[in-house]
């Protein structure tokens, strides 16, 4: 700190003072957060849990810092533990942050609610107001929304604005149904679509043309007058972006249900 007034200088020198995990290096100083935080919570007999959403978008270099420190919290056994979710491609994407990463996690896949779940999750809510669905009303909302959980909630809180009577029908589920998708295009579909390229819209429109998928790589070319490999820089793009994943070794599927319907009446034009 310098002060200057008229021909007097005054200045003021400090040293320096060392800290913990303010090196600058983020593997070490996130390892040395990792453990010191550990050990207070240790010292408490109580544990720290972080939680992340939508973990597939973390960078690969913060994703590797996160999981060596992670590691080094294991072998110190504190009590650390980090309870992620992402979309399908995240277990790639930690396999690549970390070769070790695969085998300190476990990756439980959370999928489409089946017949009976699917079912709950409407009533449930539902019964405890004085409300129900019939049996038509049930399986035509799990139908159109394949059982995906938050088209679910879309659907149920349609049916509900929509519903005269306490008991929802078959009917006002076909009613509810306009609202549900106006929803779902002007917020859900519309904010994925709007992270991406003219050219990678093509790619996906394209996908959406051979229906919900999942496709063969070589399909989705072909229906773009494309070689494979002139498109494939394209799919790897829409696959950082959390758009298309691949359940099985070139295959692209899309990572919701329903994009292909949307993609059809946005871009009506293949």
């Amino acid at each position: 700190m310098k002060l200057t007034f008229d021909d007097v200088i005054f200045s003021l020198d400090l040293e320096k003072e060392e800290g913990v995990a303010d090196s600058g290096d983020l593997d070490t100083d996130l390892t040395m957060l990792m453990q010191v935080a550990g050990e207070a919570a240790r010292a408490r007999a109580t544990a720290l849990v972080l939680f992340i959403d939508e973990m597939q978008y973390v960078e690969e270099r913060q994703l590797a810092a996160l999981i060596a420190a992670l590691h080094r919290a294991a072998q110190l056994r504190l009590p650390v533990a980090l309870v992620g979710s992402g979309l399908p491609q995240l277990v790639g994407h930690v396999g690549s942050a970390k070769s070790y990463a695969e085998r300190m996690f476990s990756f439980p896949e959370v999928g489409p609610l089946a017949g009976d779940s699917a079912a709950k999750a409407l009533e449930a809510p539902a019964r405890r107001l004085g409300v129900s669905y019939s049996a038509r009303a049930l399986d035509e909302i799990r139908r159109l929304t394949e059982g995906y959980p938050y088209f679910l909630q879309e659907w149920g809180s349609a049916c509900w604005r929509v519903a005269a009577e306490p008991n929802i029908s078959l009917a006002d589920v076909r009613a509810a149904t306009s609202v549900a998708v106006r929803e779902l295009d002007s917020t859900f579909f519309r904010v994925r679509l709007e992270r991406t390229t003219p050219f990678e819209r093509r790619y996906l429109r394209a996908m959406a043309e051979l229906g919900p998928g999942p496709h063969r790589s070589g399909a989705i070319a072909n229906a773009m007058k494309r070689p494979v490999q002139g498109v494939a820089p394209t799919r790897a793009k829409l696959f950082r972006k959390g758009l298309v994943y691949s359940p099985a070794h070139g295959d692209t599927a899309f990572t919701v249900p329903l994009f292909d319907q949307y993609l059809k009446r946005v871009m009506p034009q293949g």
